[in-house]
This record gives C-alpha cells, structure tokens and sequence, in this order.
C-alpha cells in the first residue's frame, strides 16, 4: 500500500459499495451519540446557535481528517469525536462558564498532538499482541452483533427483514450487501410510517468563536480527563481496529493530526477528535470492498458526509433523528458482523494466548466503566496482566 498514487487510478479506486460503506459510517456514528455531545452543550449553557457551531466543528473536524489523511495513506483513517468525552462532560462541567470548557479542550487538543508526534502513545500500543488488540475488538463489537435481534423485540419485521435482505445480498450482491439492507430497512419504516420526512428544510451551520479562557478547576476538571478518557476509550480501540484489520497506518502521526485538527476547531466547539473503533470497522471491512487497497474510499465517502453534517447540521440532525433507533442498531450490528467474526477469530488463533485473549474479550464485553474510563482500555489491561500471570507460570 504506497502512500503515493496517482489521481487517475485512485478515481478508479471510487465503488458504490465503499460510498455506501462510507455513509453507514456516518449515519451509524451519528445517530448513535449525536443525543450525547447536544446533552454536553446544553450542559455547559450553550445555546441552540453555539450547539449548531458545535456540529459544525466537529463535522468539518472528521470530514477533513478523513478525507486527508485517507487520501495521503491511501488507507482507510476513520476519525470520530469523544463520545466517552461528551458523556464525562454532562457530569463534570456543573457551574463552569463555557469559555473555560473551550479553553480546556484547547489544551486537551494540544496533549493529544503533543502525545501523537512525540511517539510516546505508540510505543507503549507497540507492546500490545495482536490477540488481546483483536479481542478488546471483538468486546467493543459484539453488542452491535446483539444488537440486531435486540432490535427484533420491537420491530421484528423490519429488523428480521433487514437482516434476511443481508444474507440474500451476501450470496447474490456481496459488494452491495449492505446498501442494499440499508435501503431495505428504510422501504420498510417507511411503508409502516416510522421514517417521518416532511417539513425539512436546509440550514446552514454558522461557527461561532469562543474566546478560550483558562482556569485550574476547568484544567484538571475537563481537560486532563478529557485527554486521557479520549487516549484510552477512544484512541486505543481505534488503534486495535486498524492493527486487527490489517492495515500498517502510521499511528503517532495520525494521532498528532487529530490533535491539530481538535486544537484548530477546539474554540467554535470541537471538544475532541479521536481516531474511531466501531464506525472505522465498517470502512475496513469487506463490506466496503472485497480489495482492501481499495477500502479507503470508505473512509474518504465518510469524510465527505461529516463535512456535509457540518454544513448542514440543523438539517441532517433532523434526518438521522427521523430513523427509527431499530433501524440503526440493525444496520450497525450487520455491517460490522464480518468485522466481527474476523475479530474472534485473530483473538483465538494463538492456543497460547487464548485465555488472556478471551478475558479481554469478556472484560470489554461486559461494559465495565471505572474512573470514568471505558471497558475497552480495563479489558486489555486484564488481558496484558492475564497474559503476564500465565507466561511467567508457564516459563517456570
């Protein structure tokens, strides 16, 4: 995989399937948080225009990661914001005016450069295996596997059909597989009027700056635990996708440039960008294109949507709040089952760290959240020690 191509054979590299991949992507990444970050606005005093301007940044903020560094490397970079990081917010920023919040994600934006550039991240990932990265993976995965018969409690025909519509695709229309059971799903909720589209308008977004301002009580309340939820919910499961998919994508730079990017969008309302776990699957998957060289128009597609989200973020909010939540946590389940299995399957291979493996699994699966810290950075943690435990009993 060269990094450099030239632009007539990567207009060649364009498919319907990795746009379409690229779209899930975005419609899944979305619709899943989006409720979140305006819940983390509001609880900082943000009003209905500065919400708007927060869309914005970080629309434009994923679009122009995805689409650089994507077209740089010519593999799939999937960048997303902190949902971890938003959660922490709602709890953590009670009576703090909002120029303090955008000062501390001015400076939690310039620890992750500073962490990305330096190497420092990536040398201690470099002594993570294979098998635990793959089983954290798979942890983080597997409610969205769950996810699609969950979805059949309440609306069975239109998930049960969705997935029915995959599995023939699969067979017949691999490459299409899941546009296919997108466009399924969405005939179906609208033929039982649960995809209520009238009355919609175009809006622009209009960023707003913030003057960022500085205090002790917003440094050590947001911006260290922003910094450090995003590097170890955020960034070390996006890493571990990339590794379990395959691809040898320079993380320190990747990193740093995220953290450029945040610390650019920081003041009109980009709390934190990270590299993405789940919504980066789907792009690296075979869904996206059975040519993994050719898997990074997914990502560049995605770009392209979240810079449409952030132009039009009024608009687009009310379209993906439009789909029924059955239809969502169908689509994301199926396009990511491939993912999935391959997951497990890395995880497993090596009888020797099987055990550790399938606790890190376990670990992250079960959800497990201390210190305001995600299950997927406890769930390596338990593995490494596991794996440590056991090769020392082995060895003696």
């Amino acid at each position: 995989m060269s990094i450099s191509a030239a632009p007539g054979a990567r207009w060649r590299d364009l498919s319907f399937s990795a746009v379409a991949a690229g779209f899930v992507t975005v419609l899944v990444g979305f619709a899943s948080s989006a409720a979140i970050v305006f819940q983390a606005a509001q609880t900082l005093g943000a009003s209905a225009a500065e919400i708007s301007s927060w869309m914005w940044a970080l629309g434009l903020g994923m679009g122009m990661t995805c689409l650089g560094l994507s077209w740089y490397y010519r593999m799939p970079v999937v960048t997303a914001w902190s949902t971890p990081g938003a959660a922490m917010l709602i709890s953590s920023v009670a009576g703090l005016p909002l120029s303090d919040a955008i000062g501390a994600f001015v400076l939690s934006a310039a620890l992750i450069a500073i962490s990305g550039f330096s190497r420092l991240f990536e040398r201690l990932l470099n002594r993570i295996p294979l098998s635990l990265a793959s089983a954290m993976l798979a942890g983080v995965l597997l409610r969205f596997g769950l996810d699609v018969f969950v979805a059949m409690q309440t609306r069975l025909l239109l998930a049960l059909s969705m997935l029915v519509a995959y599995l023939l695709a699969r067979r017949w229309w691999p490459r299409y597989a899941v546009i296919l059971t997108l466009l399924a799903g969405m005939a179906i909720a609208a033929a039982q009027g649960l995809l209520p589209l009238q009355g919609l308008a175009l809006q622009w977004a209009r960023p707003i700056f913030i003057m960022p301002t500085f205090s002790l009580a917003a440094v050590f309340g947001i911006a260290i635990p922003l910094f450090m939820v995003t590097m170890a919910s955020q960034n070390l499961p996006g890493v571990a996708v990339i590794r379990a998919s395959g691809y040898p994508i320079p993380i320190s730079p990747v990193i740093g440039w995220t953290g450029v990017a945040n610390l650019l969008l920081a003041p009109f309302g980009a709390f934190a960008l990270n590299l993405a776990a789940i919504t980066a699957a789907i792009c690296m998957g075979r869904e996206a294109h059975e040519d993994m060289q050719r898997r990074y128009v997914a990502s560049m597609a995605a770009g392209v949507f979240y810079i449409l989200l952030g132009l039009f973020g009024a608009t687009v909010v009310a379209v993906f709040a439009a789909f029924p939540k059955e239809l969502i946590m169908a689509i994301a389940g199926i396009a990511l089952l491939g993912t999935l299995g391959g997951s497990l399957t890395a995880a497993l291979r090596d009888e020797q760290d099987r055990e550790a493996a399938l606790i890190t699994f376990l670990v992250t699966a079960s959800g497990l959240s201390l210190a305001g810290i995600g299950s997927a950075f406890w769930g390596l943690l338990a593995g490494v020690a596991a794996l440590l435990m056991l090769r020392r009993s082995r060895g003696g």
